[in-house]
């Protein structure tokens, strides 16, 4: 087709010869003669094609496909909607009216006719609409009902078809292929829980993947060997397609809570513990969660806490932390608000008292139930104990150090190496001597420039203070006078 055949002048209006042949046609059909009756209408299609009538050639080819529709007659309908779409010159509005028309009976033909007849129909449609921008909507909802139905077989196999995993992996496919977020003729919303789709499918496969193990399913239908990272790469790209402003929105909440949910699920498979926080500190922003005090609000504000103790220490995670403690909310739930406290707290935090503390509560959760999360908690335990150490203490022998952060020497060692390295602290070990120092060696340059520094400001406090003492002076001696 032509992209400016839907752009021609009407030649002529076939409108009269349409109303008088239609009643003909289907009375034709009725009878038995649907061969007859389709020839008569391929006739004039043809005519109102060719002098670009728009209105009666859409008409006509819903009509055509409607008594085959009605005839049960599955294969004269593919055909039919495939030679109406490649003929010379059609009109795109024609085949828009078409496809739409034969989408309509998708649900009806699933139920009534079987599953084959509606696979039939769906490739045909998908044939149709490919490549055709004007039809890119309605190829990204049949495509969506195809995966769901690949999703359905991976759910329950039957006999006779492709294995659940290969079915779950296609249903992905096929959704991934479609460029859903260049759409303009998709409304946003429709968009947005298309995009949403494709995620949810992606997170499928890379659990799949992930349960398999990084060697498991070689051979198979998108096997990786290293598992599903793949997918989940995927799946971070597709996130950053969803317009986190347009989720604010108050009519846009369920998508709202259902993208966190899956970004909480990603930050949690690569262990990155404050965007975890973060994402459950947008679910916490939500007006129904927020004010769910003793339900859904008091769950989100917990695992925020949890997920920002559980973060690296860095800039933006002390950020965090320091405005969470200040949050009125927060005083409402005391354990949580105490942990909070004991990290922002200059002060050790030794790990026995808070398992005793702490440990009857926390290892009840859902967060720390995760034996791996609680070796985490221990170990941000640890580095936070180092960092008050390294504020109080210029030097410190390796045995106290050790005994205040309640390891052996060479765990110590270690801890305090991978925090060097990650320049939280500054520090050097003499092992001969068995010392730790905090304070890097100054150079006698940077000792001048702050002796310079400090000379600058005490001459100023001089000059300050003879200035006022001489305005006094001034002041009294016109007293006295």
């Amino acid at each position: 087709m032509s992209e400016g055949a839907s752009a021609k002048l009407q030649q002529k209006d076939f409108t009269p010869e349409v109303d008088e042949l239609l009643p003909q046609a289907t009375v034709l059909a009725q009878a038995g003669n649907l061969q007859e009756a389709l020839d008569k209408l391929f006739t004039l299609e043809k005519q109102a094609r060719n002098g670009s009538d728009l209105k009666s050639t859409t008409r006509l080819v819903k009509v055509i496909i409607e008594l085959e529709y009605d005839a049960r007659d599955y294969t004269q309908l593919n055909s039919s909607i495939n030679t109406l779409s490649k003929k010379h010159g059609q009109l795109k509005g024609a085949i828009q009216g078409m496809v739409e028309l034969a989408m309509s009976w998708l649900d009806e033909i699933k139920q009534r006719d079987g599953i084959e007849k509606w696979l039939e129909l769906v490739e045909t449609l998908r044939t149709v609409t490919e490549g055709k921008l004007f039809l890119e909507t309605p190829r990204a909802r049949v495509t969506l009902s195809l995966a769901h139905h690949h999703e359905t077989l991976y759910r329950n196999p039957k006999p006779k078809t492709a294995p659940p995993r290969d079915s779950l992996i296609t249903a992905s496919d096929l959704l991934s292929d479609l460029q859903v977020e260049t759409y303009s003729s998709m409304e946003r919303v429709e968009k947005t829980k298309f995009i949403l789709e494709q995620m949810r499918l992606l997170l499928e496969v890379a659990r799949l993947k992930d349960a398999e193990g990084p060697n498991a399913g070689k051979g198979d239908k998108g096997a990786l060997s290293g598992g599903g990272e793949t997918e989940w790469v995927k799946l971070r790209v597709q996130s950053r397609k969803v317009n986190e402003q347009f989720l604010k929105e108050a009519a846009n909440e369920g998508i709202k809570l259902q993208f966190y949910d899956m970004m909480v699920q990603y930050g949690l498979r690569h262990k990155a513990y404050l965007d975890v926080a973060k994402y459950y500190h947008k679910v916490w922003e939500t007006p129904s969660i927020k004010e769910d005090v003793q339900g859904k609000g008091k769950t989100a504000l917990e695992h925020i806490v949890y997920y920002v103790a559980l973060s690296p220490h860095d800039n933006e995670q002390s950020d965090m932390m320091h405005r969470l403690f200040v949050d009125p909310a927060l005083e409402k739930l005391e354990v949580q608000f105490n942990l909070i406290k004991s990290f922002i707290t200059d002060e050790l935090m030794r790990w026995p008292g808070i398992v005793d503390v702490f440990g009857p509560f926390l290892r009840k959760t859902d967060v720390f139930t995760n034996d791996k999360h609680w070796e985490d908690l221990h170990t941000r335990v640890i580095e936070h104990n180092v960092r008050v150490i390294a504020k109080y203490y210029t030097r410190i022998t390796l045995t106290r150090l050790t005994a205040l952060l309640d390891l052996t020497p060479q765990q110590a060692e270690e801890t305090l190496c991978r925090l060097v390295v990650a320049g939280t602290v500054w520090a050097r070990i003499d092992r001969p001597a068995g010392i730790v120092n905090f304070r890097n060696k100054r150079s006698a340059e940077d000792v001048m420039n702050d002796w310079s520094s400090d000379m600058q400001k005490l001459l100023g406090l001089v000059e300050k203070t003879w200035m006022g003492v001489n305005a006094a002076q001034a002041a009294q001696a016109r007293t006295k006078a």
